[in-house]
């Protein structure tokens, strides 16, 4: 597993692990059962504060991606993918009503559209 932190980026560091290890639980790099670094390895090898991965972790753990057991380390949960596919659908659908109007309102046609998402759907 790779995590990579941008300072660049507005998202907190946390945001940051959070969403990449997400992203690979739902992507399939790492599958249920898989152990994930602890938050000392992790701290230590990106060289940030332990408070921050805990932070990401706590926040893996509250959203059902991961669990810990005491002693032993952090492992990816077993995940209803379906529930979770669903949910982001949601989430893309509520982004796209909102990309829709906002073209409607600077006269963007449905052709133009199609091909600005086309070009970013393909880099």
């Amino acid at each position: 597993m790779q995590i990579i932190i941008s300072n660049n980026s507005k998202e907190p560091i946390y945001e940051q692990i959070t969403n990449q290890i997400k992203s690979s639980i739902l992507s399939g790099e790492l599958p249920e059962g898989a152990a994930i670094p602890s938050m000392r390895k992790l701290a230590q090898d990106l060289q940030i504060s332990v408070i921050t991965t805990k932070r990401a972790y706590e926040e893996l753990e509250k959203a059902g991606f991961i669990y810990s057991i005491v002693g032993k380390g952090s492992f990816v949960a077993e995940q209803d993918l379906e529930f979770i596919k669903e949910k982001k659908l949601k989430v893309i659908e509520e982004q796209l009503n909102a990309v829709i109007t906002n073209s409607r309102e600077i006269g963007l046609s449905l052709d133009d559209l199609q091909q600005l998402v086309r070009i970013l759907y393909e880099e």
